[in-house]
């Protein structure tokens, strides 16, 4: 059983800084991409990041510039995040993936408030 988890999250004043942090468990599960969803209550879901195992990272409008994914897209990815405004207050969900299975998983996500 693949399993997601997601840790960092908290309550920070706008202007401050979170590194969030997922990792991913379970035997010979394949994931090759990582990456983040965010929602926030009223609003959709919005793709914030995503990290590839050969090196792409591509990054939300919404948080270029002061977002930054690393890690190795396989078993542990992490959402630096610089700069936080009160939009980007939500719950960040963490995603894996195996290309070309349509397998994905989620992990339960971890809140981020950002106070004005």
């Amino acid at each position: 059983q693949v399993k997601l988890v997601e840790s960092g999250g908290g309550l920070v004043q706008a202007g401050g800084s979170l590194t969030l942090s997922c990792t991913a468990s379970g035997s010979r599960h394949g994931i090759n991409v990582m990456g983040w969803y965010r929602q926030a209550p009223g609003n959709p879901r919005e793709w914030v990041a995503t990290l590839t195992s050969s090196g792409d990272a591509p990054l939300g409008d919404s948080v270029k510039g002061r977002f930054a994914i690393s890690g190795d897209a396989r078993n542990t990815v992490y959402l630096q995040m610089n700069d936080l405004i009160p939009d980007d207050t939500g719950v960040y969900i963490c995603y894996g993936a195996v290309t070309g299975t349509g397998r994905m998983y989620e992990g339960q996500g971890t809140q981020v408030t950002v106070s004005s």
